[in-house]
């Protein structure tokens, strides 16, 4: 993904107009810029990246339909995805931004001398070759977001121990807590299958190195024990969770320290 010699072409994205038009002012005025292209919501970005390979896209955190987080999670399927700035108000999601992935994280009103700084990481990370190959590639849903009185916090998904189905909902069992996301839980299954959650019921996902035992329920079904609680786990997936269960165990994959214990 190196660069044209002209510059960069980049992909803002934000809901509010207002926010929108200064952001793609300050990019226009950036040397290291060819070409800005807006989106005013995220199924438009997709449209935009759909139709043409983009350097960097600078995004919105909080959006309507389809979260910027999520957006960012989708880009890093791409067989060339761009680089990630995220740009946003509020400055407690800096964490989970980096924790994804992105390059830079912008607190709005958006300062020229800060723009220009993100700018250069953005092509020394295209130089490189992009988050394609960079060590700073994001996860797909490495953190979800949870919106609790008004107020939208992430969680990570190296805290959920398990996943509960709750209609067109999920319940994210954590030590914090239990944390309800608008998400069928078959779509999450595809984003975590390649990342040690396993579907072992129609309503369960488990992450493997969340499970000290299994266990016998009064019936004789199988339970995967957890610190936070008992899973049920379906005939149809036991022997394959019993499979992955070893393999995990042979690749030192259960000592819990990703979990913090």
């Amino acid at each position: 993904m190196t660069p044209t010699p002209r510059g960069l072409r980049v992909l803002a994205v934000d809901d509010v107009p207002l926010a929108l038009a200064e952001l793609c002012r300050l990019l226009r005025g950036a040397p290291e810029v060819e070409e800005v292209v807006a989106a005013d919501d995220p199924i438009s970005a997709l449209r935009s990246i759909q139709g043409g390979r983009f350097d960097a896209v600078f995004l919105d955190i909080s959006m309507p339909g389809l979260d910027g987080i999520e957006l960012a999670s989708l880009l890093a399927k791409l067989s060339e995805p761009p680089v990630t700035v995220f740009v946003t108000a509020h400055d407690e999601h800096a964490v989970t931004a980096y924790g994804i992935g992105a390059v830079d994280y912008l607190l709005k009103p958006v300062r020229a001398e800060r723009l220009s700084m993100a700018l250069a990481k953005v092509v020394r990370m295209a130089a490189a070759g992009g988050p394609a190959t960079g060590p700073q590639r994001p996860e797909a849903m490495a953190a979800l977001p949870v919106e609790t009185a008004g107020r939208t916090r992430y969680v990570r998904r190296g805290d959920v121990r398990f996943v509960e189905a709750n209609g067109d909902y999920v319940r994210l069992h954590t030590p914090s807590g239990v944390h309800l996301v608008r998400m069928p839980i078959s779509r999450l299954e595809e984003y975590w299958s390649d990342t040690g959650f396993l579907r072992v019921h129609r309503g369960y996902l488990v992450a493997l190195d969340a499970i000290r035992e299994l266990r016998s329920d009064s019936v004789g079904g199988l339970l995967a024990h957890t610190d936070l609680g008992d899973v049920p786990v379906s005939r149809r997936h036991a022997r394959e969770l019993r499979e992955q269960l070893l393999l995990a165990a042979q690749r030192g994959d259960l000592d819990g320290t990703e979990r913090g214990e």
